[in-house]
């Protein structure tokens, strides 16, 4: 299988957060592909942020692909993140991510 992507939203304030999210969805639940909901490349524009949420129903992985974060892990401590790093969110737990810098932070984000 091949996709492209065809579903690409900008959200404002996701999840409580500020600024502007771009979200391609590659995969969502509607591919039925098994243990998968989202496959999906997400960019935070400069000064932008993800709210800090649960995850009730599901995990989630972000591997950053592009640029420089704060990821606010499960505890609320803000750790750094940057090119290469790989940040788990397992069911049952919250997190957050902000992009402190005027560069555009690009990741892969996987809910599972």
């Amino acid at each position: 299988m091949i996709k492209q992507t065809q579903d690409i939203q900008i959200l404002e304030n996701l999840h409580g957060g500020t600024g502007s999210v771009e979200i391609q969805r590659k995969l969502t639940k509607d591919d039925a592909v098994e243990g998968l909901d989202m496959f999906a490349v997400v960019i935070l524009k400069a000064y932008a942020s993800i709210g800090y949420h649960l995850h009730t129903d599901d995990a989630e992985a972000y591997y950053i692909v592009e640029g420089e974060g704060i990821f606010l892990d499960e505890n609320e401590q803000r750790v750094s993140v940057e090119t290469g790093d790989l940040c788990l969110i397992k069911k049952g737990q919250s997190h957050g991510l902000e992009n402190p810098t005027e560069q555009e932070l690009k990741m892969i984000a996987v809910v599972y």
